[in-house]
């Protein structure tokens, strides 16, 4: 049996987790995308891989599946929706005729609860199976309100109605942590998303920490909360402000090293939380396969993190470049979570105001993260996607 990457990843730590970065219902068209492009001589090989990931029926069957979550966003639901335009024009003409006094807007904040719940119940086999522990599903509140902390909240109750495990995605602001806050205080899953500093991490601990001693205190069942803080590794990186401002000072900075700066970032957080037993689980997301400055083929984002107690999910296009370049990797280093980053790296990158914002422990004010480079690329990114589906449901309800 010839395993995957991400499965020889997961067997570095008893407890590392793969997700799936998008919603479920691609996961079958997709399966038959990569299997019609797979080399002959790997096609038997990659179905194995690909049933073991995710197969609906065994599922259903058995609770069992090779992810252990799944996360959405906008640009991933989608994709979901793009994928079955038909089908999703019935869904949303249903939601609006039964509806008759919503917005467009309200139709569609409607189908984006309908997109999250059927994923959500596609893998709850392995929610009831693992007793919680996993099978959640992260919905995402709308990134057009990422300082609005009212609407946020009330968006964020809505999504974790959709099912018991469904997670509620709420971005690194500071009025995100407060709301992160208020649903952790009710028992309710989160993900902290849009995230890329030290900062940021240690302000969601903190929240997290204030909600479950408020939920204690009230006597909310925790028996199958989680909470998981998000780490954009490579929009860390390229979408901010590291590469402007080292070309502005004159520094040659390279893909390595922008890497190694990405790894010691992550690894601080990470260290912090497992040294001070904090519940709240470091996910890594925004993984590239690339080659690096010597011509090698790598995925520093889970080699440098092997052995580590981590989330990794895992969107369709990154899971098919491992299986593409699976022979040309190198086997995991289970010790590499212990591993010092290039100490000669972080001493350049130190000259970078927006790197040191990431590193140091109050690299930032609360106020400051949402101004972020980074966070303010992705935001907007995620805002555009919001509304292209916003706009596919105004074409279907205007006719």
């Amino acid at each position: 049996m010839s395993k995957n990457v991400l499965e020889k990843l997961a067997e570095t730590n008893p407890e590392c987790e793969i997700w799936w970065d998008s919603s479920p219902l691609i996961y079958p068209s997709w399966k038959e995308e990569v299997l019609a492009s797979a080399p002959a001589d790997k096609k038997d090989s990659w179905q194995g891989q690909l049933d073991r990931l995710f197969d609906q029926d065994t599922l259903n069957a058995t609770g069992e599946m090779g992810f252990r979550g799944v996360t959405t966003n906008p640009p991933l639901s989608l994709q979901a929706i793009q994928l079955d335009p038909a089908g999703w024009t019935k869904i949303i003409k249903d939601i609006a005729a039964a509806n008759p006094g919503l917005d467009v807007e309200g139709v569609y904040w409607k189908t984006y609860l309908h997109l999250v719940k059927l994923g959500a119940d596609a893998i709850k086999p392995a929610f009831d199976k693992s007793g919680g522990k996993y099978g959640m599903l992260s919905g995402q509140v709308d990134p057009r309100f990422v300082t609005d902390f009212d609407a946020m909240l009330k968006q964020g109750l809505s999504i974790a109605a959709m099912g018991e495990n469904v997670m509620v995605k709420i971005p690194g602001s500071k009025e995100g942590y407060e709301v992160i806050e208020e649903l952790t205080a009710r028992g309710i899953s989160t993900n902290n998303t849009t995230s890329f500093t030290v900062s940021q991490y240690m302000r969601c601990m903190a929240a997290v920490t204030a909600g479950l001693q408020r939920a204690r205190a009230a006597g909310v069942d925790l028996s199958k909360w989680r909470s998981v803080i998000t780490h954009m590794s490579s929009r860390l990186g390229e979408k901010g402000d590291w590469a402007k401002e080292a070309a502005v000072r004159g520094i040659d900075l390279s893909l390595d090293e922008i890497r190694d700066g990405e790894e010691a970032v992550l690894k601080r957080a990470y260290h912090w939380g497992k040294d001070n037993n904090h519940p709240s689980k470091m996910l890594q997301c925004s993984m590239r396969v690339e080659k690096d400055g010597n011509g090698k083929t790598v995925s520093r984002h889970i080699e440098d993190f092997a052995g580590g107690d981590f989330v990794y999910t895992c969107p369709p296009s990154y899971i098919h470049g491992l299986m593409k370049v699976e022979d040309e990797l190198a086997d995991f280093d289970p010790n590499a979570i212990n591993r010092e980053p290039n100490p000669a790296s972080i001493e350049k990158l130190m000259k970078l105001p927006s790197f040191r914002q990431a590193y140091e422990f109050e690299g930032q004010q609360v106020t400051e993260f949402s101004k972020y480079g980074s966070f303010q690329a992705t935001a907007t990114e995620f805002a555009a996607a919001t509304r292209q589906t916003v706009d596919f449901v105004r074409m279907v309800v205007e006719g």
